[in-house]
């Protein structure tokens, strides 16, 4: 497990851009955090590190949105699929070519990949943040390791 602790929405910003050149296609990132943690905010970021122009905002309404840059990005949020047994097609999302960002992931565990990487942002006081990183697969602790040397 690794952690940051994160003063400002700059930091966020940063870690998420230095997360985003060392993402590869089929990547598959988990976020949790309460409402108002920073999930959309970090996902922006991912976004533009992956060189995409488009404005990138939640997709509570619609589940997923997609965006093109250096990859594709699969922008999903899950929450309003809470106790649904649908099959939505997950694995031609997660092991296709896009990096996909799963918002509220634990809602649909059953469906992820075992290879992951897991990121929790915990709201701290004001613009505080610690996000912590969980790797699952060999992948991700390598990512994890250069993210965080």
């Amino acid at each position: 497990m690794y952690e940051r602790l994160i003063d400002s929405e700059q930091e966020t910003e940063a870690l998420a851009r230095q997360l985003a050149e060392k993402l590869n296609p089929a990547d598959v990132l988990t976020l949790e955090g309460d409402l108002g943690a920073g999930k959309t905010t970090f996902t922006k970021s991912v976004a533009k590190g992956l060189g995409i122009t488009r404005n990138v905002n939640s997709p509570t309404f619609t589940i997923l949105k997609q965006y093109e840059g250096r990859l594709p990005l699969n922008h999903l949020d899950v929450y309003r699929l809470a106790n649904s047994d649908e099959d939505l097609g997950w694995d031609e999302l997660f092991y296709g070519e896009a990096v996909s960002i799963i918002e509220w992931a634990h809602l649909i565990q059953d469906d992820l990949p075992s290879e992951r990487l897991a990121i929790q942002i915990h709201r701290l006081e004001g613009d505080k943040r610690r996000f912590t990183f969980e790797p699952f697969g060999k992948r991700y602790e390598q990512l994890c390791e250069e993210l965080f040397e």
